[in-house]
């Protein structure tokens, strides 16, 4: 599917806190998703409650939230950001 020219900034919702297990997954998926956006010229711009991952290393996104994954936290990053499109909860 071709890239839609009226989107400049995507805005990736990570997949939350870690789970035992699942951690990987999520991380991985994620950081190949912000990857791949900005290999197509996007700018990316990433939500994510958990640090400690590698999606959250500033070379994966362009701005980096790391706040909590409330429906308020990301509204209002949404209103500040306004992003032109949102990809949320990746892999597992």
């Amino acid at each position: 599917m071709p890239l839609k020219k009226d989107i400049k900034r995507v805005m990736v919702i990570g997949s939350g806190p870690i789970v035992i297990g699942q951690a990987a997954e999520f991380d991985y998926a994620g950081t190949q998703a912000c990857r791949a956006l900005k290999e197509e010229g996007l700018e990316v711009i990433l939500v994510n409650s958990n640090p400690a991952t590698i999606m959250t290393d500033n070379a994966m996104a362009d701005k980096i939230y790391i706040e909590p994954l409330t429906l308020d936290v990301v509204k209002r990053i949404i209103i500040k950001e306004k992003p032109d499109s949102l990809l949320s909860t990746l892999g597992g």
